[in-house]
């Protein structure tokens, strides 16, 4: 672990502050590369596609190559595991029945004055999901980031999905099959961004960009939000784990390796007031990573950005997890409701033993795509309602206006807008 902090210790704050930062410290080193890549994307569309695919991707492609066919979809799927099938369809049931649960209705009603007013929900027309690949193909990232657009009733849905060495994850395109994704493009990075933002003559432009991918995916979203929406600037996984004496430090150690073998730029906190329990989770992190099939990212994750914090009661533990804002939170000890409570900053939390943060990964229902970095603090994970647009409608009447204009007309004058004072004014006296 880097670091083992004790609340009681003086300098706590500053080296909490130093763990956070740690990995909190984005750079801006790639801008200038992803702004090269999104310029030549709009300048020259799929034939810059086809040169950085095997720049990139070391395949080589041409025009009618870029979208992955139909046929070869069935060919891909065909071979799939089955298995592998009814898991990716339960969790494709699971996710969708906890997302219609969100599903807004438009509403309209009069005031006492008789005028009509509403919010009318309207889909999204085109969405393009950016699904990773390389060491980071997931079917659970396509489910994850389509079925609430699916549930939010968006009829355009396209993907883009690099594939390094000319290896397709079976999975990953039956999710996108069953999900209802109409084109799929053998595309990835910046570039990838930039075509969905801008459209090429293969690549559909659409309206919102949502999923994640590594720093210049990051960046490239960031640059082209106000061309198109984006979900979030997400950051590598992370983890907190508020566990003690009466856990499994096994299962504990195991729930902190499930994000650091993510990325070796995760982070997994584990916050306790029992510094023996500490000991005991070590213990088991270090017998347990060496099994591990990347355990090579985990070491390296938990070298950098391992960290234990000791705390003296149940009011530290919550204020520093509150601190965090992580994206996972795991509350294991015996009173994990009344400690659920007072949390307010969390992408998602997990209650008791038999809640580990990989269970929400793929099957649980709620959605996987959330805040990282200290963001939960102003955001949500991705929702159906990620995927509305929200109109107000305004329906006056002639008597209403007249009832609530002259207010109206005094707030114009008073902020100097005559324009706006006559334009209400001329209907409240009924002038043409």
């Amino acid at each position: 672990m880097k670091y083992i902090l004790d609340t009681k210790k003086s300098n706590f704050q500053k080296e909490f502050s130093r763990a956070l930062n740690s990995k909190r410290q984005q750079s801006n080193a790639n801008r200038s590369i992803v702004l090269k890549i999104i310029n030549d994307v709009k300048r020259n569309g799929d034939q810059s596609l086809i040169r950085y695919s095997k720049k990139f991707d070391k395949i080589d492609l041409n025009r009618n190559s870029i979208q992955i066919s139909k046929k070869e979809i069935i060919a891909i799927t065909s071979k799939l595991d089955p298995k592998i099938k009814k898991a990716i369809n339960l969790a494709y049931s699971r996710v969708k029945s906890f997302h219609l649960k969100q599903v807004n209705s438009s509403f309209k009603f009069k005031d006492k004055f008789g005028n009509q007013l509403g919010y009318k929900y309207t889909p999204i027309n085109k969405v393009g999901i950016y699904i990773p690949g390389g060491k980071a193909s997931y079917p659970s990232t396509v489910i994850m980031n389509c079925v609430p657009a699916v549930v939010a009733g968006v009829k355009n849905i396209y993907a883009v999905v690099p594939t390094p060495n000319n290896e397709i994850n079976a999975g990953v395109i039956y999710a996108a099959k069953i999900c209802g994704v109409k084109k799929i493009f053998r595309i990835g990075g910046a570039q990838a961004i930039a075509a969905l933002a801008y459209g090429t003559k293969t690549v559909e432009q659409v309206d919102k960009i949502v999923g994640p991918g590594n720093i210049f995916v990051a960046t490239a979203k960031k640059e082209v939000f106000g061309q198109v929406g984006i979900d979030m600037i997400a950051g590598p996984s992370e983890i907190t784990v508020i566990a003690g004496p009466e856990n499994n430090p096994k299962w504990t150690a195991l729930d902190l390796l499930s994000q650091a073998e993510h990325d070796e730029l995760s982070q997994s906190i584990l916050i306790t007031k029992s510094a023996v329990f500490a000991n005991k989770v070590v213990m088991e992190i270090e017998k347990e990573i060496k099994n591990l099939p990347r355990a090579k990212i985990a070491q390296a994750s938990m070298k950098n950005y391992g960290t234990i914090i000791v705390c003296k009661n149940d009011q530290e533990m919550i204020e520093i997890a509150n601190k965090i804002a992580p994206e996972h939170l795991e509350i294991k000890v015996r009173n994990c409701d009344a400690i659920e409570r007072k949390i307010i900053n969390a992408g998602s939390i997990f209650l008791g033993d038999y809640s580990p943060e990989a269970i929400g990964d793929y099957i649980a229902g709620p959605n996987h795509v959330l805040p990282t970095s200290g963001t939960a603090r102003f955001s949500s994970g991705l929702s159906v309602a990620d995927f509305y647009k929200k109109t107000s409608v305004i329906k006056c009447s002639k008597s209403g206006i007249q009832k609530i204009g002259p207010a109206a007309v005094d707030l114009a004058n008073y902020e100097g807008l005559q324009a706006h004072a006559l334009s209400i004014m001329t209907r409240i006296n009924n002038k043409k």
